[in-house]
């Protein structure tokens, strides 16, 4: 009799704790454990807007897959998802496919632009190493064009980000530490240079209460970002965003989205039932209606009953998604019960740059400044020992200023 098989799609925070929880619960003898991932690196999503700002290296913020999962004890292929056949019971991949018996859909997210004119083609996102990179090296490029132009325009230097909410606001911090070393660079003066937020809700950071958000933009506006909130953008042209009743337009050299994600666009086209992009799932992380298949991560919708909404799709909730399901798959093989999700909300800690930060941890307990630095690096330096344990902490982690 063959052994189970267990699909792991994506190797974001949500699929390789899974794969890891189910390499410690489970028996070489019990299931075959597969990891389908695009490439053979994962990286820390929380981290991307620092590689964009150029404060991280990129090689720091991945890690190769197969140093923290076994390849002897998971079957790692590196290869792109194309579709779910999931009355089949079958994955196609781009070079070839994959049955299974239980399959864990955690593809990540997609960039959600809300249907703004031109956004999708005329701003950069982040959404992967790859394309933080590109914002890095456009931004210097911008810096170093200008120094030798003999006709320079100040606008060039204008780097405009779409999007106030949690990405938004710690991608400017890190601008606000990274343009003045360009500035010293280059031989530019720093006040030619503008960072700009542009949020079209009332205000920036939702989620947060009034006094962390009035911090935070004081930190940043003392540091030189501009915000313009309630500020809707009607249409991203390549040099500028058209802003507002009277479509006012500010110009820039460097435009970054980070208004929005959705799921990964798979779910639709295996004919999950899509809300917002992604997939509601049930109270043990299976999708509706499927007895062998679980939705982790951005792609799920997790619902708190008690408030009749989603829990916040976050990098701590996806972990806790990734038990709940390793938890659930175990029961499945045993035949013995499985568990309801449950959050538990640790805190959120908003990065404003290497020197400031702020949030809650605990019960609501605010943290403001160098404490909240060295929360949010506690955070970062948690996850890479749940994945990897001290020696990945050593080679990967954070540990200035803790």
């Amino acid at each position: 009799m063959s052994k189970p098989k267990i699909v792991v799609l994506g190797a974001g925070y949500a699929g390789m704790m899974t794969t890891k929880r189910l390499m410690q619960k489970l028996r070489p003898e019990e299931a075959e454990l597969v990891l389908v991932n695009k490439h053979n690196y994962h990286y820390q999503t929380t981290w991307l807007h620092q590689v964009a700002a150029g404060t991280v290296n990129q090689n720091q913020a991945r890690m190769m897959i197969s140093d923290v999962i076994n390849p002897n004890r998971v079957n790692l292929i590196y290869d792109e998802v194309v579709d779910v056949k999931k009355d089949e019971n079958r994955v196609l991949l781009k070079n070839s496919e994959i049955t299974y018996d239980y399959l864990v859909i955690s593809l990540g997210f997609e960039t959600n632009t809300f249907g703004i004119k031109g956004m999708e083609k005329n701003a950069f996102s982040i959404t992967d190493i790859e394309s933080s990179r590109m914002i890095r090296e456009h931004i210097e490029y911008q810096f170093a064009k200008y120094s030798t132009d003999k006709n320079p325009k100040d606008e060039d230097l204008a780097i405009l980000v779409g999007g106030g909410g949690f990405t938004g606001i710690e991608f400017v911090g890190e601008l606000a530490e990274k343009v003045p070393e360009l500035c010293k660079k280059y031989d530019i003066d720093r006040n030619k240079v503008r960072i700009i937020n542009v949020e079209a809700a009332p205000r920036v950071l939702p989620g947060f209460d009034d006094e962390l958000v009035s911090y935070a933009k004081r930190s940043l506006e003392e540091r030189g970002v501009e915000f313009m909130e309630g500020a809707k953008i009607n249409e991203c042209k390549k040099n500028s965003f058209v802003i507002g009743d009277d479509n006012e337009e500010i110009k820039a050299g460097t435009i970054v989205w980070t208004g929005g994600v959705t799921g990964n666009s798979i779910l639709s086209k295996a004919g999950f039932e899509i809300t917002k992009g992604k997939v509601t799932v049930n109270g043990d992380m299976r999708a509706p209606g499927e007895e062998n298949i679980f939705i982790l991560g951005d792609c799920a919708w997790v619902m708190n009953e008690a408030e009749g909404k989603p829990f916040p799709p976050t990098a701590q909730a996806a972990m806790q998604h990734a038990d709940t399901c390793a938890n659930n798959l175990q029961a499945l093989l045993h035949r013995e019960p499985m568990n309801k999700f449950v959050f538990d909300d640790k805190g959120t800690v908003a990065s404003l740059g290497e020197t400031d930060a702020m949030g809650t941890v605990f019960n609501d307990n605010k943290l403001y400044g160098k404490p909240a630095v060295s929360m949010k690096k506690v955070i970062d330096n948690r996850y890479l020992f749940l994945l990897g344990g001290p020696k990945l902490i050593l080679k990967k982690g954070k540990l200035r200023m803790l």
